[in-house]
């Protein structure tokens, strides 16, 4: 693995100067020993196609704009692989880009070690690892800003999570670092564990969120800088409206946790089941019960069974979206 980064003063990389031009990011090209797929590691980064803080520049080129707030304050990171395997440009703008810049191997899967993972008795998974050698588990090494969102999609559909959550980060984030002409436009910094605490109540609603959940997320808020100082996901389950599931979405993101399994997940346990035996009505047991052989890298199983394709057909009638707003 290699760094190639720029030195503080030399803010623009060559081949960037279109993007270097206005606003002076730092930039850096990150070139790992082992490839890595950009689209295929950061995917799971995104809460939906709408997320004002994770957007997909194209279809077809991989180029990833993400915002967050780093220690030093917020950032805008655009990180582009012109091809498969190649190395990955980094560019930052904002207070925060230092910071960036310094996490973009870790946020690529630098300490990711496949090596020990043993799928050779299983032929489907032996085929979807050598299918997908740039697969690594990325860790943004910021912990509340992986759980807010999860706290948000706790016990809803997918989709109404994900209308909640551009909704409130469109509403109270701020605009992005960055040259304006050049950042996508409904790109946002998602708000700051102080702003999340003054949400007002009727906004919540309004957002589709309801009590427990914006209780909790606001909870979470109060206690941003221990939770942001949490190692391990057993950590923060005892604050109040925080369970596996929750923590385990966090510290999947937050810390590439290769074990973390979405205990309590609607579609995860089918998903294994059908990859795994054949079962497409699996529960949590019979999930974990399949995953066991694999202790220590169930969640690196998990992401290779969703990167493979073979999911179960979604046959059974739609979740009923409920209007928390008409509460």
């Amino acid at each position: 693995m290699t760094l190639t980064d720029a030195p503080p003063s030399a803010r623009a990389e060559d081949g960037a100067s279109d993007l270097a031009s206005d606003a002076a990011p730092l930039a850096t090209t990150y070139a790992p020993a082992a490839p890595v797929d950009l689209r295929a590691t950061l995917g799971p980064l995104g809460r939906g196609p709408y997320d004002p803080t994770t957007q997909w520049e194209s279809a077809r080129h991989a180029v990833l704009w993400r915002t967050f707030t780093a220690p030093a304050g917020p950032v805008t990171l655009r990180l582009e692989q012109p091809a498969l395997g190649a190395p990955v440009r980094a560019l930052a703008w904002g207070p925060g880009a230092e910071w960036a810049i310094d996490g973009v191997p870790a946020l690529l899967g630098a300490g990711d070690d496949w090596s020990q993972l043993d799928v050779s008795r299983h032929p489907f998974l032996l085929e979807t690892l050598r299918r997908n050698p740039g697969l690594r588990l990325p860790a943004t090494r910021r912990v509340f800003e992986a759980m807010a969102p999860a706290i948000i999609e706790q016990k809803v559909t997918s989709l109404e999570a994900y209308r909640s959550w551009a909704r409130l980060v469109t509403r109270f984030g701020t605009p992005p670092p960055g040259p304006a002409a050049l950042l996508p436009r409904n790109l946002r910094v998602a708000p700051t564990p102080e702003v999340w605490r003054r949400v007002p109540s009727w906004e919540w609603h309004r957002a589709g969120v309801d009590p427990t959940r914006s209780r909790t997320l606001v909870e979470a808020a109060t206690r941003a800088a221990a939770i942001e100082r949490a190692t391990d996901a057993s950590a923060v389950t005892s604050l109040r409206g925080i369970g596996p599931w929750t923590a385990a979405e966090t510290f999947q993101r937050s810390h590439g946790d290769p074990d973390q399994v979405s205990v309590g997940d609607y579609h995860v346990p089918h998903a294994v089941g059908y990859a795994l035996a054949g079962d497409r009505h699996c529960d949590d047991a019979g999930m974990l019960e399949l995953l066991a052989p694999w202790a220590g890298q169930r969640q690196r199983v998990v992401r290779l069974i969703f990167a493979s394709g073979r999911l179960p057909e979604r046959r059974g009638p739609r979740a009923t979206i409920t209007d928390h707003r008409r509460r």
